[in-house]
């Protein structure tokens, strides 16, 4: 059987959703009741077994991002069910996948951004309508031979020669199109670029990144402890304050990846901004790969690759938000942070790839598993260049 035929994003909504998302490890753990206590029994390290059975409603919870939820809701539905089975079940996890990677259908109605003759990213057709009153500073030649299917593309005004030149021109649009077109905007700029160590066109507000279709990159790690054979995750939660996804669960430390900073310097800063880990620890982080995704949401279209690192850390080790972005912190079995994942939407979207593949390579799934290769692959959906 070809391994497609068991790709869950295949199946029907309705037989999907149907399936049950229920894990369970070898011997029952007791909930964790403080933020940055463990006080759980440590029983060898055993694979994640899932539940594929229709028969048994399992917990399942969808929260956006506008809701809230307690370190006491994590703990109740990360806890393993009762009931074992024997059959794997990855469905979960391709939701999560399948969030990330939305309107793949909807690619037509962007318009390629060309800069240097190369494609800088893709401007939805109605985003490029109000980028038409500018025409000092984006034309628009009819010319489809960079792939658009509308028949034309996005370019900057050949005046424009330098990426300082392109920087403020493009800055001076996005700021007078202002919050209710771009809302969020930072004053954080990204480097636009074609590909990842590229020479850099222009720098661009961060806000307006999906907006313009740029690729974006970012650093993620997952932080975790091993205590008798048993691995547990630092988990946050961010702040209720922040501008995207409030209240959501987060890894230890993330950031996106700005203009002129390389990826284990920013690694660094973000540790020791939002988990307060010092560079005599957080330099000890390891690179582990990349996961990726392409997601179409309105005029915005993101193409993220997210540079993917561990970090062992002392069991002593606890960390403190520097920077107000994180409320708390929790340290949590690995195999309950994966139920988290499997039940709820609970995590911001992105982490949860990041998560699923640590579950991958630290050996909390195997092949045995239905639907291995095809969730192994989905962690890539995106162009990683």
């Amino acid at each position: 059987m070809a391994c497609s035929t068991y790709n869950y994003l295949h199946l029907p909504r309705k037989i999907r959703y149907s399936l049950a998302s229920s894990l369970f490890i070898s011997k029952p753990s007791h909930a964790f009741p403080s933020t940055f206590t463990t006080p759980f029994p440590s029983p060898s390290h055993t694979p994640i077994k899932f539940n594929v059975s229709v028969k048994f409603s399992t917990q399942s919870v969808s929260v956006s991002p506008t809701n809230t939820f307690t370190w006491d809701d994590v703990v109740r539905i990360s806890q393993p069910d009762s009931v074992p089975h024997d059959s794997s079940d990855l469905s979960g996890f391709f939701q999560k996948v399948k969030i990330c990677n939305r309107g793949s259908e909807k690619q037509s109605e962007f318009l390629p951004f060309v800069i240097e003759d190369q494609i800088a990213g893709y401007i939805h057709n109605g985003f490029a309508n109000h980028l038409r009153r500018f025409k000092d500073v984006f034309i628009f030649p009819q010319d489809n031979s960079y792939g658009g299917r509308i028949g034309s593309h996005v370019t900057l005004h050949p005046m424009l020669r330098t990426p300082d030149d392109r920087t403020n021109a493009v800055g001076d649009v996005v700021k007078f199109l202002g919050e209710e077109l771009i809302p969020g905007i930072r004053n954080e700029l990204y480097p636009v670029t074609s590909s990842f160590g590229a020479p850099i066109f222009f720098s661009l507000e961060r806000a307006a990144a999906p907006y313009f279709g740029i690729k974006a990159y970012g650093v993620h790690m997952n932080g975790y402890v091993e205590k008798d054979g048993q691995k547990f995750l630092w988990i946050g939660k961010r702040s209720q304050m922040k501008p995207t996804y409030p209240g959501m669960l987060d890894h230890l430390a993330a950031g996106g990846l700005p203009y002129g900073i390389a990826c284990g310097e920013n690694l660094v800063k973000e540790c020791e901004e939002e988990a307060g880990i010092p560079k005599s620890i957080s330099k000890e982080a390891i690179p582990v790969g990349v996961v990726s995704y392409m997601d179409i949401d309105g005029y915005r279209y993101k193409r993220d690759v997210l540079f993917c690192y561990d970090l062992k850390l002392p069991a002593s080790f606890r960390p403190e938000n520097q920077d107000g972005e994180v409320d708390s912190f929790k340290l949590i079995p690995v195999t309950h942070v994966a139920n988290v994942i499997q039940r709820t939407q609970f995590f911001k979207s992105n982490c949860s790839l990041v998560i699923i593949d640590f579950l991958f390579r630290h050996g909390y799934m195997s092949p045995e598993h239905f639907g291995y290769l095809d969730l192994l692959q989905s962690l890539r959906s995106g162009d990683c260049s």
